[in-house]
């Protein structure tokens, strides 16, 4: 357990200078949406393969280290591992193997490796925007992005703010669980042997120092935001400005493009 909380890289930010890095945030927030979408497109292996395609040239051009985006997968590989086996096992088809109750079947092999690939994909994605956009230039774009539904009540600023600093926070109370994890073990906890509901009693020791020490670190933050005079995003002014670029419009016509290649593997006359 305690090594899968230090694998977890969600929210961490990698500094850089590349070209991903400098793109406008609400580029990257709206290509990954759209990619979202596309993943859920694409319907064959060379639509996916395309896709994988896309994100290890991403990742190059970002610079990142050989094995950081991967490194994002590995705290889920139980969950997509799960997923590749309920559809396995549950979903109706054309029996490949079969050993009493248990049955593969051809059309829960197809199913699950794509849940399990898109999974995988989504992982990958959302890894890569965290890694080259900062928290705060991330809140400047998703408060961007929302501020037209200001007029109909819509929060901009404070739900930015609180998206961000929950994606800001996950590395901060990962190191908070693995010092509290250490601490109880140096004490002679044991987190690794008894059943299942042995080990869920076992958390108790951790959880509710993490929680004591969520509600503080709200606090601090709360105390430390209130004198610094911060009273929502009313009038508030920013040090660098968004602004697009010619870059922004390159990758916006990639995303398109990338878009209907994929619309035309599947729904095409080549489909």
């Amino acid at each position: 357990m305690e090594e899968m909380l230090t694998e977890i890289t969600l929210g961490q930010y990698y500094p850089g200078n590349s070209r991903i890095h400098q793109l406008d945030p609400r580029t990257k927030i709206l290509a990954v949406l759209a990619f979202m979408v596309m993943v859920f497109v694409a319907n064959s292996p060379l639509s996916y393969g395309i896709l994988i395609a896309f994100i290890a040239v991403s990742a190059m051009a970002a610079r990142l280290p050989a094995g950081l985006l991967l490194k994002s997968i590995k705290p889920l590989w139980f969950i997509i591992i799960l997923t590749l086996l309920i559809h396995l096992f549950m979903d109706p088809g054309r029996i490949l193997w079969q050993w009493k109750f248990l049955k593969i079947t051809e059309e829960g092999l197809v199913l699950g490796v794509k849940m399990s690939l898109r999974l995988v994909l989504l992982l990958l994605i959302s890894s890569l925007m965290t890694f080259t956009t900062s928290p705060i230039v991330l809140t400047d774009g998703i408060e961007s992005l929302l501020r037209p539904f200001r007029k109909i009540g819509v929060p901009a600023h404070e739900l930015a703010m609180m998206m961000t600093i929950a994606l800001r926070f996950i590395p901060t109370l990962l190191e908070e669980t693995d010092r509290i994890m250490k601490a109880q073990m140096s004490r002679g906890a044991d987190f690794t042997s008894g059943n299942m509901v042995k080990r869920a009693k076992n958390l108790l020791p951790i959880l509710i120092p993490l929680f004591i020490s969520s509600f503080r670190r709200a606090d601090e933050l709360a105390l430390a935001m209130e004198a610094r005079c911060y009273h929502g995003g009313e009038g508030r002014t920013r040090m660098h400005e968004l602004a697009y670029r010619r870059a922004d419009a390159v990758a916006a016509v990639i995303m398109v493009l990338l878009f209907a290649v994929l619309a035309v593997l599947r729904w095409g006359p080549v489909a």
